[in-house]
């Protein structure tokens, strides 16, 4: 069983490690040379899982932010080619956001600076160290509660 200060303290490793994530992760993009954002890049690895185009709307949804923000970040992919804006073609007045051929490109740029990033991160780590990681990070993010003797 933990204890309150046992758990300020992982929750103060938790913070510090996710600050470390995304600093490593936005150093490896802006290395990268594409000129992306981590926010950009958010937004391009969820269209590339939508199978049509999505709407704003939808995009804002997934990526649990304000359709402002998604309006800013397709304004600035699309001013750089990765994106357009096209015509719903059922209702006009809607528009729907598709990955350019340069997006498509992109995204695959930006999928090698993620892994090197995470290289980077668990270069600390066994193989061994790595799989129990794993299994603890499935835990946490499904929110699951093993069962007993499944532990690592």
């Amino acid at each position: 069983m933990t204890t309150p200060d046992s758990d300020g303290l992982l929750a103060e490793q938790l913070l510090r490690f996710t600050r470390r994530v995304h600093r490593i992760q936005k150093r490896h993009i802006e290395q990268s040379g594409l000129g992306v954002t981590p926010a950009q890049s958010r937004l391009l690895r969820t269209l590339a899982h939508y199978g049509s185009p999505p709407r704003m709307a939808d995009l804002a949804e997934r990526l649990e932010v304000v359709p402002r923000a998604v309006t800013s970040l397709v304004d600035g992919l699309e001013g750089s080619g990765k994106v357009r804006r096209v015509p719903d073609p059922a209702n006009r007045r809607v528009i729907r956001i598709e990955l350019t051929d340069d997006g498509r490109k992109a995204l695959r740029e930006l999928r090698e600076a993620r892994r090197s990033a995470a290289a980077e991160i668990l270069a600390p780590l066994t193989e061994k160290e790595r799989a129990v990681l794993g299994v603890l990070l499935d835990t946490l993010v499904d929110g699951d509660v093993p069962e007993a003797g499944k532990r690592c």
